[in-house]
C-alpha cells in the first residue's frame, strides 16, 4: 500500500515539474527572437555593408564625422573631410544607419 502511494506521488510530480519549467521555456523562446536574434541580423546588415564601401563612397561615423572614402585598406577606411583633411577610421566605426540615410535621394511627395 505505502509504495502504491509512493508511486502516484513520484507520477505526479514528474509532470508537475515539466509545468513549472514552461514558463521559462517560454521566457527564454520570446527574449530570443525579440533581443538576440534582431541584433545578430542588424549585426550581419552592418558587417556585410561595411565589406560593400568603396573608394568614392560618402559615409558617416559612429562619432558623426562626414566624410569620403579616399583609400580602403584591410581594417581601415582612409576619409577626407569636407576641409580637405584626411582621417583614419577603423572599420567598424562606420554608421550604418546614418551612411544609408545620406546615400539615399530624398523622397519629394507630389502634390
Amino acid at each position: 500500500m505505502i509504495t502504491t502511494i509512493l508511486l502516484q506521488a513520484g507520477g505526479a510530480g514528474s509532470s508537475n515539474s515539466i509545468g513549472m519549467f514552461l514558463p521559462m521555456i517560454l521566457i527564454i523562446i520570446v527574449f530570443y527572437f525579440f533581443m538576440i536574434r534582431p541584433q545578430v541580423k542588424k549585426q550581419k546588415e552592418q558587417k556585410k555593408y561595411v565589406t560593400e564601401l568603396k573608394k568614392g563612397d560618402r559615409i558617416i561615423t559612429t562619432s558623426g564625422m562626414h566624410g569620403k572614402i579616399i583609400d580602403v585598406a584591410e581594417t581601415t577606411f582612409l576619409i577626407e573631410t569636407e576641409g580637405g583633411h584626411k582621417v583614419r577610421f577603423e572599420k567598424s566605426s562606420i554608421s550604418l544607419e546614418a551612411s544609408k540615410a545620406l546615400n539615399t535621394p530624398p523622397v519629394v511627395a507630389k502634390s
